[in-house]
């Protein structure tokens, strides 16, 4: 049976940041994943995981200047220390929380931009990453997104990042699969599971296109989770969605599978 971790990013923003991990732990979620965790320490996180009885599944290591626009510093030309600095960040975080998965953002590339430049450093930092995890018994994810909601992103295609992990060879370098942006970009969502599941080291869902609950839109959702299961996958399946209203009223989707 599939495992759902709660997005606390995108969902129970009913609630204080510190107050969602309570919250979707009484709806009968047993993991949680957000985006970053920097605004905090690493020990109330894990208070708050330990006191409702949650696993860590997920975070990003730290993505540049969020607020002036970067989405990540892997493909990054002349970010490379910067990029070393947020990875060894992310692993003193994952050492308290606990989490085995740690995703590292591409970052945007201009129209202009030497894109042979840029892979060649995302391998060369990717690489790093894999190494610096690979003694905490970490795997370092890369996840293509789709470019209506981040306009310049680098990685964008499931086959791309499967070819990068085989190009650098590393263990613990695996693919982030999110179905709501291989939809937007690729659909054929079921082939492509079937394809490179052995390579897959993480998954996240939401309803296509409005990036709501997973029973909503154009994905048959039912039919995937079965399909995840048969190929054998036993990972935690990220709930990264926007509620269309409140999150606990529209979790009828997942009742079959509370903890």
């Amino acid at each position: 049976m599939p495992r759902f971790a709660a997005n606390l990013t995108m969902m129970y923003n009913e609630y204080a940041f510190p107050d969602r991990f309570a919250a979707a732990a009484r709806d009968g979620f047993a993991a949680v994943e957000y985006l970053f965790p920097y605004d905090f320490s690493a020990q109330e996180l894990k208070a708050r995981l330990d006191a409702n009885g949650l696993v860590q599944a997920l975070f990003n290591a730290p993505p540049g200047d969020w607020a002036a626009g970067e989405r990540g510093l892997a493909s990054l030309p002349g970010r490379e220390e910067a990029f070393a600095r947020g990875v060894d960040r992310a692993l003193e975080y994952a050492a308290v929380l606990g989490n085995d998965k740690i995703h590292v953002m591409a970052g945007l590339a201009g129209p202009g931009d030497d894109r042979a430049r840029h892979r060649d450093t995302y391998l060369s930092n990717l690489a790093l990453a894999a190494d610096r995890a690979r003694s905490a018994g970490i795997t370092i994810l890369i996840e293509p997104i789709n470019t209506r909601d981040m306009p310049g992103y680098f990685l964008i295609r499931q086959d791309d990042a499967q070819a990068i992990c085989r190009e650098i060879g590393a263990p613990n370098l695996k693919v982030q699969f999110d179905c709501y942006h291989c939809q937007i970009v690729e659909g054929d969502l079921a082939t492509k599971l079937e394809r490179d599941i052995a390579g897959i080291g993480h998954i996240q869902i939401a309803g296509v296109p409005e990036r709501h609950e997973p029973d909503i839109g154009e994905l048959n959702y039912p039919y995937l989770f079965s399909l995840i299961d048969a190929l054998g996958y036993d990972g935690w399946i990220g709930c990264e969605y926007r509620p269309r209203a409140g999150t606990s009223e529209g979790l009828g989707w997942f009742a079959p599978y509370k903890r």
